[in-house]
Order: C-alpha cells, then structure tokens, then sequence
C-alpha cells in the first residue's frame, strides 16, 4: 500500500473517531447524528454542483451506500445509548475489517496477501478485546454493535467496488454523500415528527461541524479504496479506536488501562503489516 495513503487512512482514522465521540457526548443522539446528516447534504450538494457526474454504472452503488448509511446511522445511535465509546465502538469498527475482506473476495475479486491478511487479523483481535471488561463483553450493547459492523462492512464495499466505476472518486463520493445526508431528516421526521427536528436546540453548531468532520473523513476513504484493497484500508482505518481510547479516557471520563493500552499495541503492529 502506498506510504502517502498510509498516512490519509490514519488522519481519516483519527477524524473518524472525533466525530464519534461528538455523537457520543451528545444528550440526544438521533437528533445529533440527523443534523450531522444534513451538514454532510449541504456541503456535499455545494461541491457536487461544480463536478461533472459520475459514470452511470456506478449510481447504483451510490444509492445502495446511501441507503445502507442510513441503517448504520441508526444502529450507531442505538450503540452509544447502551453503552460507552470505549466499548461498543471498538465492537462495531473491529467487526468490520475481516466482513470487508470476504465481500471484496467475492464480490470484487480482491486477493490480499499473507502478511496483509494477518495484519488485518492483529488489528481485529486488537480493536475487539478493547471491547472486554474483565471477561464480559457488554451485553446489551453487543447486537447492535455487530449490526453496525456489518452496515459498515456492506457500504465499504459498495463504495470501494462504486468508486472504481465511477471514474472519478471526488465526485462519486460527494453525491453519494448528498444522497445518505437527504436520506437521514425524512427517516427522522418518521420516527419523531418535524417539529423535534427543526427547534433549535443546544450543541446544534457542534453537531454541524461534526458532519463535516465525517465527510471528510469518509471522502478520504473511499479515495483510498479507490487505488488500494479495500480490507487492508478497512483495516487502518479502524485504528480510530486507538483514538477512541484517548479521546474517551481524557474528554469523555473513561478508563484506559494496561490491558487497552496492549490491545493498542496489537493494533500497531498489525498496521505494520499491512503497510
């Protein structure tokens, strides 16, 4: 994997894991995560505008990511209402890379190689066992985290095999996202009505630029899925639990113990091997 897109997954992974515990932080986070939604559809249909449309064969997968995100946005929410940052986001992240692996061998005929495949392995184990206390995993939290992962797992791969047809990343990534943010309010509007959604309401501007941070993050990537297979991008990208545990221990009151800072070091290794 080129050392320049190395270096990309792992600022995405780090804007990733801010715009989570964004979400987390927040007192109502189905509301927070619709406004990030609408933040990600303004900017992406401002940039879509002065962009030449992606080719045909990759609309489908736009719409199917789009419609998958929603799934995911809703999981996600229910995940940080059972549980913390530190636990259920390393659950839902460090599922996804190996699902992400299998479905672009099936689907998108990707090879990886051996040591590729093992690091993949190291940085799941690592990113799953930060999801322990003592022996136990969180319970309650444990069906939609799995759930998330597997959302995660279906729209990586939409994406990455989409992106490759579209002919041109920058474009298929914003109307992709234009068509995910739009998708969000009415979804919203159906579970709690219009009114609830458009009062404003403290930590409104936190939430917005919270979806600006996802965008980015998530634009940076599908360009990389783009030129490099999509595990071993899933993989770094997933790295953003090591900022998760960082971010959770010193703005959201969580522990970081000696275990967690193993599994880091786990997950480093395992980054090693895939770059």
């Amino acid at each position: 994997m080129p050392f320049h897109i190395i270096l990309l997954t792992l600022f995405a992974a780090l804007l990733h894991a801010s715009w989570n515990a964004l979400l987390r932080g927040g007192a109502d986070r189905l509301w927070s995560m619709t406004v990030m939604c609408l933040a990600v559809a303004i900017a992406s249909a401002a940039i879509a505008v002065f962009l030449a449309a992606p080719a045909k064969a990759s609309w489908m997968y736009a719409v199917l990511s789009a419609a998958l995100h929603v799934g995911y946005n809703l999981f996600l929410v229910r995940c940080y209402q059972a549980g913390d940052l530190g636990q259920t986001y390393p659950i839902a992240r460090g599922s996804s890379p190996i699902l992400i692996t299998l479905a672009a061998s099936v689907f998108a005929g990707e090879r990886i190689g051996l040591g590729a495949l093992l690091g993949i392995a190291l940085v799941c184990a690592g990113i799953i066992s930060l999801a322990f206390k003592g022996r136990k995993l969180a319970v309650t939290s444990l069906p939609h985290a799995l759930g998330t992962g597997c959302f995660i797992a279906a729209y990586s791969v939409a994406d990455g095999i989409g992106v490759r047809l579209s002919g041109a990343p920058m474009a298929y990534t914003v109307w992709m996202c234009a068509l995910w943010g739009a998708l969000m309010p009415p979804v919203y509007i159906a579970l709690r009505g219009a009114n609830s959604l458009f009062t404003r309401r403290p930590g409104f501007t936190t939430a917005f630029i919270g979806g600006l941070v996802s965008l980015l993050a998530y634009g940076i990537v599908i360009y990389a899925m783009a030129g490099a297979p999509m595990g071993a991008v899933s993989a770094l990208r997933e790295t953003s639990v090591l900022f998760a545990a960082v971010i959770g221990y010193f703005f959201l009151g969580e522990t970081l113990t000696a275990r967690k800072m193993l599994a880091c070091a786990v997950i480093a290794i395992g980054t090693v091997f895939i770059g």
